[in-house]
């Protein structure tokens, strides 16, 4: 198995880590071995002077600590478990954590922890999911709110020139947008009509021009927002064809 200096020597980089940026590094220690990772672990296992490696030993005794938070990050997280019946403290690598290999697919596993996919629509899910596992919020975001200018412009019979905040704001006009409920009061309407438009023009469109940087929590709020807006859409299409 490989130590952890091989896998990051910089000592002051590991220990500036969050929890389960630290569960990472053990598990990429864990599977370093392929098929002979050990299937008996030990909290200890991520603090011995032979699974750190070459750090100074004054190092070694402050990165000890500082595993352990991922060592307790894995066994929250249902990664790792006791081991049924033991009396001594050892664990054993649970089936979820024999899917998680690395740091990579440890954030593929979190991020879909913070965005549940069975919350979104499923042309919301389909459209961005694989980027926002990837880390790639911007792309995600730009993706969804893509498929919802989309259902918008079919929904409302668009031309493909029509697009954005005009869009939004013709598909949802207060005083006769094919999309609007014409049950609701005109000002919920107007409001409506606001909130799609100024949504697409905030989310959509700075995506379309330029890079933009986001924060894996900013970029789930927007996403939840688009799917919102699309079961809206899909409201409004059945409201409409109903007999």
């Amino acid at each position: 198995m490989a130590t952890l200096y091989e896998i990051l020597p910089d000592a002051n980089a590991i220990m500036s880590l969050e929890p389960e940026e630290l569960a990472g590094l053990a598990l990429e220690l864990l599977n370093s071995s392929g098929s002979n990772a050990p299937s008996r672990l030990h909290p200890t296992s991520f603090s011995s002077p032979e699974t750190l490696g070459a750090f100074a030993p004054a190092v070694r005794e402050q990165l000890a600590f500082v595993l352990s938070e991922g060592w307790h990050w894995l066994v929250q997280e249902g990664l790792i478990a006791p081991r049924p019946g033991d009396t001594f403290g050892w664990h054993f690598i649970t089936r979820r954590g024999q899917k998680i290999r690395n740091r990579a697919e440890l954030t593929a596993y979190i991020n879909a922890v913070i965005l549940p996919r069975k919350l979104l629509h499923p042309a919301i899910a389909s459209a961005c999911w694989s980027a926002f596992l990837r880390g790639e919020y911007d792309t995600a975001v730009f993706q969804a709110y893509r498929e919802l200018e989309v259902a918008i412009r079919e929904a409302g019979k668009f031309n493909a020139s029509d697009y954005g905040v005009d869009l939004a704001r013709r598909a949802f006009d207060a005083k006769g947008g094919p999309l609007t409920d014409t049950s609701k009061p005109p000002a919920e309407r107007e409001a409506l009509s606001s909130l799609v438009a100024g949504a697409l023009g905030s989310y959509k469109n700075p995506h379309s021009h330029r890079k933009v940087e986001l924060a894996v929590d900013e970029s789930v709020e927007m996403i939840i927002l688009a799917s919102h807006l699309l079961k809206i859409v899909e409201s409004r299409v059945a409201a409409n064809v109903a007999p």
